[in-house]
Order: C-alpha cells, then structure tokens, then sequence
C-alpha cells in the first residue's frame, strides 16, 4: 500500500475531538484505485469506502467521506480538517511520531519496479511519488529519484522517456502493467515495506481509535474483511 514519508519538524499537534462532533469525517485520496478513487457519479468509491463504510456501521458512528491531496494529507489531519486518514497508508515509525494509527486493515504489501523493458537500469532515474515510503527506498538505492504529486503522473513519465523505471505500490501496478498490452513490464524485485495498513487519527482521539480497532478486530474475526480484500484485490491476495 502507498507508503507517506513525512518530517515532523513543521507540524504542530492540535486537540483532536471527533467524538464531540456528530460526524466523523473519513479523509481520502481519491486517486488510488483500487484502494480509493472518485467513481463516475463524483462519490469515493472503491475498497476503502466500502470497508470505512463498514466500521463505521459496526461502531454506531455516522461519517463522512472527503478528499485530500496526498501530499498534505497529514497535516490537514492535524490541523482537523477531517477526523481520520483511510488513504492505503502503511503504517512506520517515522509516521508515528506524528499521528496514531489503528491496528492494520491491509497486510504489509509490496512494492514494484515497472519499465519499458527487462534490461531497464533500476540504477538510473526511477520515478516515485513524492512523500512516499518508495521515494525514500529510491533515494537510498543509488538511482536518481524523479518525483511527481500524482500516481498518474509517475506512469506518464515512464512512457514519455523521462524516466528508466517506476516503483510504487504492486498492487496499484499490476492491472496498469496488464492493461498496457505488453508495453509495460515488471522488472528487478518486489520490495517490503512499512508494517500493514492502517487508519491515521490525531494521537488525541484515543476513544475513536478505540472504536475503530473494535470494529476491524470484529471484521477479521468473522471473515467480513477478507471477503472485501479478495474482492477489490483478487484472489491470491493476502488476508487475515
């Protein structure tokens, strides 16, 4: 799942209280399918909807669905313009620091290099998301990191040449790579990163996590959220 990687130095805590409120506002993307995207009649749709959906109804909460950059996803949390991230957010601990995080939702995922061609220089420029957990690897690996706001937009710059290779979450890759007819590859080796996961929330909103957690222990234990994982993931995907 998409990995933020986020510095804390700019970011100030605020008081978190999204029970006083009659609605809980769930923060999204809106533009990683098949974890979050805007369907054809405007609303969030996709796994996380669904599933958000769902813990909220187990956790007698009336909520709201909103979009947000993902560049700035975590400070909007912050500040309270929503009440929680539902965003394929993998949980670490650089993110910790910052905000709280539920139990995880989805199992720890893997990311994936896409190229043009087998023999693409994985050393050479790749392009990332920024923010993410990928760019970060990137940057470590040796290549020259190219960075766009966008998924879309990291796509693009592989099949316009302005880059060797991409790597980003494999989910989110492969019905790209299959429905490219051939012209798109995956090449080099699946990496792990991050621990899962999981739904952001202000570290003051202790009794909203609480409730959360409640409600996705209950989704695992009767086997609600694995149906939704095969659903929206396919079969072979990893469940509880």
């Amino acid at each position: 799942m998409k990995k933020l990687l986020l510095g804390t130095a700019a970011l100030a805590f605020s008081a978190g209280m999204a029970l006083a409120s009659d609605v809980v506002r769930m923060g999204t993307e809106g533009a990683y399918p098949p974890y979050n995207f805007i369907n054809d009649a405007g609303e969030v749709d996709g796994f996380e909807r669904e599933m958000g959906d769902e813990l909220c109804k187990r956790a007698e909460l009336t909520c709201e669905w909103v979009t947000n950059d993902w560049d700035s996803i975590i400070p909007n949390l912050v500040s309270g313009n929503y009440d929680t991230i539902i965003a394929g957010m993998s949980i670490n601990d650089e993110r910790e620091k910052v905000i709280d995080f539920t139990q995880d939702y989805i199992p720890p995922a893997t990311s994936s290099y896409v190229a043009l061609s087998e023999g693409a220089d994985l050393k050479g420029i790749v392009a990332a998301q920024t923010s993410t957990l990928q760019a970060g690897y990137i940057t470590e690996s040796g290549a020259t990191l190219l960075e766009f706001s966008t998924a879309d937009e990291i796509i693009a710059a592989l099949k316009s040449g302005e880059a060797d290779a991409v790597f980003f979450d494999t989910d989110y890759l492969a019905p790209i790579v299959e429905e490219s007819g051939g012209e798109l590859m995956f090449v080099g080796e699946q990496v792990t990163l991050g621990r899962g996961t999981g739904m952001g929330l202000r570290k003051s909103d202790t009794e909203l996590k609480d409730k959360f957690n409640a409600a996705i222990t209950s989704m695992k234990e009767d086997g609600t959220l694995n149906t939704m994982l095969v659903k929206w993931f396919g079969e072979g995907t990893d469940t509880y």
